[in-house]
């Protein structure tokens, strides 16, 4: 994920400053109620104001706030994997299957038929795309399009520049099948998540170019299939702008347009007070959730969602927490839940730190083993003098051999919740002796010469999660993982998800990432701090959409009432 914003997709980051939980009820001004803490609520539900299509008039502009304009609209690029890119292309992009708010998937039946496991030896899914799947520049929607996907995504050729190979480099072809209009894919061993594959879908003039699947997508969208298509990018506004589709064949769009606007985290409840946005997410702010309360013909809308806060260490061999067990002597000098209860106590009054790497709390896969590093200075102080970390004297660094124990933590500039959040960290780590350097990254910098090289000792910023939890998370944490950014594993970590990857019994496959993020804890790649409180304030009157946790958004179905 390279996110200019916080949040990066775990196959996608997210925004420090917007995580954020499960269909609770919400709010309508002049209210003071807390909203529900992730861990006490149920994964399966949302909160959208449900509306049918027939009773949703026509017509209308959705005002979507982001955090950034996305790098590039081509998702499955490096530069593409930001948490608002997914926001902006899930409108106009095809994809396979699409997620149900209990992070089940379903086969996405505006481009597909039917996608079918016909054969377990080898693998392999046939998948039926319809008949009046088209791009908007009039070429079919065919076998081929999936065909050469595969081949840009397997890792075969350096010159297309991947997010993540997780899958398709198990595919052993991609074939057409009764006609242009069917795949045959076949594995070459077993992907027990092959359902998070092919969404989305970009057409094959992309994907047989490296040059426009690098480049192509920046500001620009060649074409597209979707209820809406891309009318303008407007760099200087910080805009982008979406209009209704009329080629499109499925159920036609409510809404005239959507307008994506970039909006300060601290300017948005002026924004949705003066009729500028239509919603904002509260995430970790409290001054957000306090004006959501006040603004007239706004309420709260909260789901469950996989969105968590973390530090993620950098361990690459010859760097200074390279050693694990200092790793989980820092975490050890951290109180997580003096973190918690600071950034989203007042909001989620019951809040308790996450505790696991995959499977994030209201899932019912969710099993805390982060004891290993629960807050204990007198634990951490026993390591940090076994390892040779030497105090000269109360309120002074630590040095082993003539070298500080200074971490440079590197933060996103001007970002208030982040502030919060290493101010808590640096005070903590002083504690125990440990320095803090801070150094406050440009949003446009953040990413390219920080995350992405590995240049930090600590960083802050989010995950997204996915309902694949191992596919996700295995780009994150094993050796080769593209996302592994703090260049931290081990052997017996890339075994694990080598074996669950492969395991298509559901009940098995959890066991295998319960060890995985045990294993995780003792490593202490990140140290997750809280997961999202999934809280949005949301105009009154839209429809279909504001909390919607795990589920995929029906953009043809949003629009106003009443």
């Amino acid at each position: 994920m390279r996110i200019r914003s916080t949040t990066v997709t775990v196959g996608a980051l997210v925004a420090a400053t917007a995580l954020v939980l499960s269909a609770c009820g919400g709010g309508s001004g002049g209210g003071g109620t807390p909203v529900v803490a992730p861990d006490q609520q149920q994964q399966g539900q949302n909160e959208i104001n449900p509306v049918p299509r027939d009773q949703i008039p026509d017509g209308g502009d959705l005002r979507w706030p982001l955090d950034q304009l996305p790098d590039n609209f081509n998702r499955n690029q490096v530069d593409g994997t930001l948490g608002v890119n997914s926001d902006v292309i899930s409108a106009f992009m095809p994809g396979a299957h699409r997620t149900l708010p209990d992070a089940t998937v379903e086969v996405d039946t505006d481009y597909f038929t039917s996608i079918e496991l016909t054969s377990s030896e080898p693998q392999t899914i046939t998948y039926t795309i319809r008949p009046e799947a088209t791009w908007d520049d009039g070429t079919p929607i065919t076998w081929r399009d999936l065909q050469a996907q595969w081949q840009a995504l397997n890792g075969s050729n350096p010159a297309f520049q991947v997010a993540s190979t997780t899958g398709y480099e198990d595919i052993a072809s991609v074939e057409r099948g009764v006609d242009d209009k069917q795949a045959v894919v076949t594995f070459t061993r077993v992907f027990s998540e092959w359902r998070s594959l092919f969404s989305p879908i970009y057409p094959a003039s992309t994907n047989t170019d490296p040059a426009v699947f690098n480049s192509g997508w920046i500001n620009a969208v060649p074409t597209s299939a979707g209820p809406f298509r891309l009318e303008s990018v407007d760099a200087t506004a910080q805009t982008i702008t979406l209009v209704r589709n009329e080629k499109w064949w499925g159920d036609r769009a409510k809404l005239d347009r959507i307008i994506f606007r970039v909006v300060e985290r601290g300017a948005m409840p002026d924004a949705l007070a003066n009729n500028e946005i239509d919603w904002y997410a509260i995430g970790s702010d409290v001054n957000l959730f306090a004006r959501a309360q006040s603004i007239p013909g706004t309420e709260i809308r909260q789901a469950v969602e996989p969105r968590y806060n973390h530090i993620t260490f950098g361990g690459a061999p010859g760097s200074l927490l390279a050693d694990a067990a200092l790793r989980r002597a820092v975490a050890q000098s951290i109180d997580r839940q003096t973190i918690a209860r600071a950034l989203i106590g007042q909001i989620a009054p019951e809040t308790t730190p996450l505790g696991n790497y995959l499977y994030v709390q209201g899932s019912k896969d969710y099993v805390d083993h982060a004891q290993a590093v629960t807050f204990d200075p007198a634990a951490a102080t026993a390591t940090l003098d076994r390892l040779g970390w030497t105090s000269p004297g109360q309120g002074q660094v630590r040095t082993n051999n003539g070298r500080p124990l200074t971490l440079r933590l590197v933060t996103d500039a001007g970002n208030p919740i982040t502030e919060r959040i290493t101010a808590l960290i640096r005070d903590q780590l002083a504690n125990a002796g440990i320095g803090v350097e801070l150094v406050q990254a440009a949003a446009g910098d953040f990413f390219d010469q920080y995350v992405t090289p590995g240049n930090f000792d600590m960083i802050t910023f989010g995950w997204e999660g996915t309902p694949f939890p191992v596919t996700s998370t295995r780009n994150v944490y094993s050796t080769s993982g593209e996302q592994n950014y703090g260049h931290i594993s081990t052997p017996e970590i890339d075994a694990l998800y080598d074996q669950a990857i492969r395991e298509l019994d559901d009940a098995r496959r959890v066991e295998l990432g319960q060890q995985i993020d045990e294993l995780l804890w003792q490593e202490m790649p990140q140290l997750p701090l809280y997961q999202s409180t999934g809280a949005y304030a949301v105009r009154s009157t839209l429809a279909n959409y504001g909390a919607n946790g795990f589920a995929s958004v029906d953009y043809a179905d949003i629009g106003f009432v009443g």
